[in-house]
């Protein structure tokens, strides 16, 4: 970057956008149609960026573990994928694959399906004849699922790809007012 021929510290630059999210955004929902409703949240981020943390995540790190993404894309002698995710696989940390760059910089941008809940409300006439004042079957769910271009964990976990993951969880229940 500064034209001296070599690589060292002084060819860093900024790059990409910040690991905060610029843009933080959600829009939703909701309609019934007869006896049957609906209700749906989004949630997003855009223009942010963050870094796989190439320490954390090398290979054999601890001895013991590997990313099967990694395991699946890999530089070697018998691959030379230039494009490859993990530069070179060795049982000991490469300093040399493990600098921040832009290689393992990657786009935090999401569109995730936050919440869903689908209802159905039974005929006045049925609660009337069960002593119901309402009665209503529901389905919800939160955090369905995302999009975005980031595939080898939940984007929103950013760079502790290797932390507890975001949970989808998925209910069902009865409202009954007597």
């Amino acid at each position: 970057m500064n034209g001296d021929g070599q690589i060292t510290t002084l060819d860093r630059v900024p790059m990409g956008y910040p690991t905060d999210p610029e843009i933080i955004y959600g829009f939703g929902f909701s309609a019934g149609y007869g006896n049957v409703d609906l209700s749906l949240f989004f949630q997003g981020s855009a223009r942010s960026s963050f870094w796989i943390d190439p320490v954390a995540t090398a290979p054999f790190n601890n001895e013991t573990q590997l990313l099967k993404a990694y395991a699946d894309s890999y530089w070697s002698e018998d691959n030379r994928n230039s494009y490859a995710l993990w530069p070179r696989l060795s049982s000991n940390i490469i300093g040399n694959n493990t600098q921040r760059s832009n290689w393992f910089m990657r786009d935090g941008s999401f569109l995730r399906l936050k919440s869903l809940e689908v209802g159905y409300t039974l005929p006045r006439n049925v609660m009337k004849r069960m002593h119901l004042s309402n009665a209503r079957f529901y389905l919800n769910s939160l955090n369905l699922f995302a999009i975005s271009s980031f595939k080898l964990w939940d984007v929103e976990m950013g760079a502790n790809g290797l932390g507890y993951p975001v949970q989808r969880t998925v209910n069902a229940g009865i409202l009954l007012s007597l």
